[in-house]
């Protein structure tokens, strides 16, 4: 089992909030961090994969943290690739667990294992 102090698991959960309180703002802001600006360059690309993988759930209808923690695990997924797909899909519905709503871990769950099905 993982500890909550993780620095991993405290840098995506600030990753993650700062994607999620972007998601709020009609311009960028210009103070985030390296990550968040990584992600936001290539919000495109993400959110195409979100919209294949769940195509009955547009963008806009799913929850912001949802959408949130799916930008953050598909760039990990598709992009970095610092870490096993296993691990950061675990992260990741983690984060659904802690910020999400009751649905939350399952659905991430399914956006992320059809991604890295469609990606092998």
């Amino acid at each position: 089992m993982k500890r909550a102090d993780d620095p991993r698991h405290q840098k995506r959960i600030k990753t993650m909030q700062s994607l999620f309180s972007e998601s709020f703002l009609s311009q960028k802001n210009e103070n985030t961090d390296e990550l968040v600006t990584i992600i936001n360059n290539n919000l495109q690309k993400i959110d195409s994969e979100i919209e294949k993988s769940a195509p009955q759930f547009p963008i806009k209808k799913i929850s912001k943290v949802d959408v949130a923690i799916l930008r953050l695990s598909i760039y990990e997924l598709i992009f970095s690739k610092k870490e096993p797909p296993k691990v950061i899909i675990d992260e990741a519905i983690e984060l659904a667990k802690e910020f999400g709503g009751e649905n939350s871990p399952s659905f991430i769950n399914g956006v992320l294992g059809h991604i890295i099905k469609s990606h092998e």
